[in-house]
Formats: structure tokens, sequence, C-alpha cells
């Protein structure tokens, strides 16, 4: 219940001509949403595409990340949900990297789960330490000297880059924002979320 109530209390809100530009700006540069490196849950032919920007350092990541889940393994095969790198926190750069170079060996979600878990913990306001991450995954049966050179390697670079240029290009400046098909959800809390999902998945 308390997630619940922090879902709806963080929930992000789209409104007047704000609204506008998002819905422009998602217009005009739909290849920005989805690239073919973005981490994918669930089907990936589903008929339904939730992209989220997410930021590893967000409590309200945090908080809608089960829900999100959720959504998807309920929706047997019909939605899926696309991450987009959005590091507006202070240290979640560093946390980003760490999870990229985790899904080069396959344990990109699992990691995502420790690094929210532990968030308290590295993402202090004032006092990030994301490297605590690393301790946070070391039991995930990672090659963990590879991983921290692949952290730190170009390619991982360069996909955090072109994450934050897509979400500069589709003006998302606040953590969680949430695409469902293309269209930005203009005000949204668990309930609007599942129903945006489920009216698009019987077009």
């Amino acid at each position: 219940m308390a997630v619940v109530v922090a879902f709806i209390a963080g929930a992000v809100v789209f409104k007047g001509r704000e609204t506008q530009q998002v819905s422009q700006a998602a217009q005009s540069n739909s290849d920005a949403l989805v690239r073919a490196s973005s981490p994918v849950f669930g089907n990936p032919a589903a008929k339904v595409t939730i992209v989220e920007f997410f930021d590893p350092a967000c409590e309200t990541c945090r908080a809608f990340y089960p829900l999100v889940k959720t959504i998807v393994t309920s929706s047997f095969g019909q939605v899926r949900l696309v991450v987009r790198h959005a590091p507006l926190h202070q240290g979640s750069d560093t946390a980003v990297k760490i999870l990229e170079a985790a899904r080069l060996q396959g344990q990109y979600w699992p990691a995502v789960e420790r690094a929210l878990a532990g968030q308290p913990q590295w993402a202090a306001h004032g006092n990030a330490r994301p490297e605590l991450i690393w301790d946070l995954i070391t039991d995930l049966g990672l090659d963990m000297a590879k991983a921290r050179a692949d952290a730190d390697s170009p390619a991982v670079a360069q996909l955090l880059a072109q994450d934050i240029a897509d979400m500069k290009a589709l003006k998302v400046d606040r953590t969680p924002g949430f695409f469902v098909n293309g269209t930005p959800l203009r005000d949204f809390g668990e309930a609007q979320l599942r129903a945006w999902s489920t009216r698009r998945s019987r077009r």
C-alpha cells in the first residue's frame, strides 16, 4: 500500500503548454524514443511499448519499478518496457555505466533491482556514492574485472551519450518520464498507466 501511495504521490504530470511541447517533440523525434541498443523487458513484438526515461538514483523511479514490471508481466505479451537512461541526479551517470556493464554480461535487470534496493545507501542526496553498486552486484556471477573495464569503455559512454541526447530532444526534464506508443502521459498514476496500456493493446 505504501508503494502505491508513493507511486501516486510521485506521479509525473505534464500540463498545458508543457504537454504540447513534449508531444510535438515526440512526434518530430520518433526515432529518439526507442533505439536498437535500449534495454527491453517483455515481449519484443508487443503491441504496446512503454518507454520509460529512468534514473537509477530517482526515488520515484524506484517506487514505480515493481508496478511497471507487473503491468508488463501480467499483459500476456501485449506490453513491453523500453528503458532509456536519464541521469539527472548526482552520481546517476556512473550508476548507468555500471548497469550497462552488467547488461553486456546478460545481467541488466538483476543489476537494476539490486541498485534500486540499495538506492537509499548509494544515492543519498548530497553524498552520492554510486561505486557502492559494485558491492551490490558481486554475487550475480559477473566477471567483475571485465564489468569494471566495460563501465569505463567508450562504447558504454556512447550509449549513455545517446540516451542523454534523446532525452533532450524529447524535452524530458524529470524522471520517470513515460511514453505509451509514442504518446507522453499527461497525468498518471498506476491506474492511468494500466488503462493506457490496456487501451493500446486492444487497438
